[in-house]
């Protein structure tokens, strides 16, 4: 993850905002801010967003509905949600969310060392899985590149029953399969 990945904090109340960016703020990541699940998606969308604490009830776009737009979109599918809720354990949202993916739920007021923890632990394995991925599409480049200049020097492999044709090597074009069999 780039160094300038963010933690959004999306709350509609200005003191619970304060009040959760004061409880992240030892750990040291960058933080954003949002009043509305609108404002949220935007940041979302313009990339550099590595966490979302999400509240659930907003005017407008719900934090449920924020989190239903992201599964939706590729570039913000993964991106761990965590959704806070002031009102109480509800078996109905808990089931929705953690059937949209969310990470987790949070019951306020939050404990700050908890949101500490949970916030380390989701942030960093994300930018973990990133970073795997990113060397994953590095290692498939790499072997293809490898397979795609030497797989037509390579003679098909025999298989050993006879009966079967010779492979034709990965990248042979049907016409130098035709040279291979006169």
């Amino acid at each position: 993850m780039p160094s300038d990945t963010r933690i959004l904090i999306v709350d509609d109340h200005e003191d619970t905002l304060y009040a959760l960016e004061s409880a992240l703020a030892p750990l040291g990541y960058l933080l954003g801010r949002a009043t509305s699940g609108d404002e949220a998606l935007k940041q979302v969308l313009r990339g550099q967003v590595g966490l979302l604490l999400l509240d659930v009830r907003m005017p407008g776009v719900s934090g449920l509905e924020v989190v239903r737009y992201m599964r939706r979109v590729e570039q913000t599918q993964h991106i761990p949600v965590i959704l806070l809720t002031g009102f109480g354990a509800d078996h109905e949202l808990t089931t929705t969310a953690f059937a949209l993916g969310v990470a987790d739920l949070v019951l306020k007021p939050v404990d700050p060392w908890t949101l500490r923890t949970k916030v380390r632990y989701l942030y960093d394995a994300h930018r973990r899985h990133l970073a795997l991925e990113r060397e994953v599409h590095r290692l498939r480049a790499l072997a293809a590149e490898h397979t795609g200049t030497a797989a037509h020097l390579r003679p098909g492999l025999p298989h050993p029953d006879a009966r079967v044709p010779t492979q034709r090597p990965m990248g042979a074009h049907a016409g130098e399969l035709e040279k291979d069999r006169t």
